[in-house]
């Protein structure tokens, strides 16, 4: 395991430094968290600048900001010293997702399924790409997969010796949850998708107690790293405020809820994203962009282009504007409400899931035509298909690996609970950004330590009937 362990680490090292040197990039929130942490340490204050004027905010998390400020008081503000911080803290990442992968695992499986799960997340490239960039996902991952392993340890602990509350597991675990969103403001939907688990197992078993006392320290948990957070809030911006808000607006700005609510009854490609969402109050969004899908008929598009066009009269959505989308959105949910509720959603999945993950690659994302692509555009058509195919790979092997885990612990007494957590997180996260305004693939890579970990056990399949599991 050594040998496996110093080769895994120096691949993954290296496919990360790739990234750095080859593709570095700047996304659309990488200049708010590098303005935000550097107003941290020169002016001490978690704030932008808005008309010269320097304004106290929690539009955005904090995590993320003092990450970027603690490695450039070490290194200096250099974007190459962040970027191999983030690489090392991802090769670190590949560690505990094996670790993780490690306890799903019978005793007698363990060292091959941790050996698995280190050279998937070592050989991953989605989450490695994204270290050439200063984005959250990084460091959230990390953080992630640090609560689930947490999470499963505490559960294991308490079912290998019954009658054993865990206290300190289940606080270590809320507070991971807790830093975890500091940097995600999403991130309790990981104590979320746990609870349900526990909840549903205790329930079976008539564990009434067991459900209460795990939740006041999971909460509690979860609550001593937000406080300090809300404390400063209170302080600075007159209130209690744990969590940064959902469309990360400053105090005082409108958020134009109507229009996303009507981008909500159609938007499904990520592509749309761009033309649209990502264009409001920025640039001019013209109708002839929308696909023919976002119209029920010839009227409702000329109502849209209307308003469009006063939008981009002065790229300014007001009120007024933004109360015409909000009364769209409910005529199109009341004609085909099975559309908004069902078929967005499910095409956002497909969207957020089965993608070839190149958003931040020099590369378009496009398969077809084919014939086309391979004739005049080789190169891009082979990275894209590959990654494409690497993206499948990986989630079929996730879901071989967890129909095996229950398939095989189905003769046994013991439920396989630490893979019901994973499972249950992968589809809450995924449920909870079918209704965000913009379905970016990016959003589920915080799911990828989980799958990984699920693919890994696969390989315990070999030996799959020597010995009894380990508890669940």
């Amino acid at each position: 395991m050594r040998g496996h362990a110093v080769a895994a680490a120096l691949t993954a090292f290296a496919l990360r430094l790739g990234f750095v040197q080859f593709f570095p990039t700047t996304a659309g929130d990488s200049p708010v968290y590098l303005e935000l942490a550097n107003n941290l340490l020169s002016r001490h204050t978690f704030g932008i600048w808005s008309d010269g004027t320097l304004l106290a905010t929690d539009a955005r998390p904090p995590g993320y900001p003092l990450f970027i400020a603690a490695i450039e008081l070490l290194a200096g503000r250099s974007q190459t010293a962040l970027f191999v911080a983030q690489a090392i803290l991802d090769v670190a990442s590949c560690f505990l997702i094996a670790a993780l992968a490690a306890r799903l695992a019978p005793q007698v499986a363990r060292s091959r399924v941790w050996i698995a799960g280190l050279w998937l997340a070592a050989l991953c490239p989605f989450v490695a790409n994204y270290t050439a960039v200063a984005l959250t996902e990084v460091l959230a991952v990390s953080l992630s997969v640090a609560t689930l392993l947490l999470l499963v340890r505490a559960w294991q602990r308490e079912e290998s010796s019954p009658g054993r509350f865990d206290r300190a597991g289940w606080l270590l675990a809320g507070m991971a949850a807790g830093l975890a969103t500091l940097v995600r403001a999403e991130s309790p939907l990981l104590m979320a998708s746990a609870g349900v688990v526990i909840a549903l197992v205790c329930a079976r078993r008539r564990q009434w107690p067991r459900i209460v006392r795990t939740g006041i320290w999971l909460a509690a948990g979860l609550l001593l790293p937000l406080l300090p957070w809300g404390a400063r809030n209170l302080a600075t911006l007159g209130r209690l405020q744990l969590l940064a808000g959902r469309y990360a607006q400053l105090s005082g700005e409108y958020v134009s809820s109507g229009f996303y609510a009507w981008t909500n009854t159609w938007l499904v490609r990520f592509r749309d994203v761009y033309l649209v969402p990502w264009k409001l109050e920025e640039e001019p969004i013209l109708v002839n962009d929308l696909p023919a899908y976002a119209f029920d008929s010839p009227e409702e598009r000329a109502r849209v282009a209307r308003l469009l066009d006063q939008h981009n009269e002065d790229l300014t959505i007001t009120p007024q504007i933004d109360a015409q989308f909000a009364e769209l959105a409910r005529e199109r949910t009341f004609r085909h409400p099975l559309r908004t509720w069902l078929w967005v959603p499910l095409e956002r999945i497909a969207t957020l899931w089965l993608t070839p993950r190149v958003e931040l690659l020099p590369y378009s994302g496009h398969l077809t035509p084919l014939a086309e692509k391979w004739e005049y555009d080789r190169e891009d058509l082979v990275v894209t298909l590959g990654l494409w195919l690497v993206n499948v790979i990986l989630l079929a092997l996730a879901a071989a690996g967890s129909w095996f885990v229950f398939s095989h612990r189905a003769r046994d007494a013991v439920l396989p609970t630490g893979a019901m957590f994973l499972v249950a997180h992968i589809v809450l996260r995924t449920l909870y950004f079918t209704r965000i305004e913009t379905p970016e693939p990016r959003y589920v890579l915080v799911c990828f330590p989980a799958v990984l970990a699920l693919a890994a056990q696969w390989w315990q399949r070999a030996k799959a009937g020597a010995a009894p599991p380990g508890p669940r």
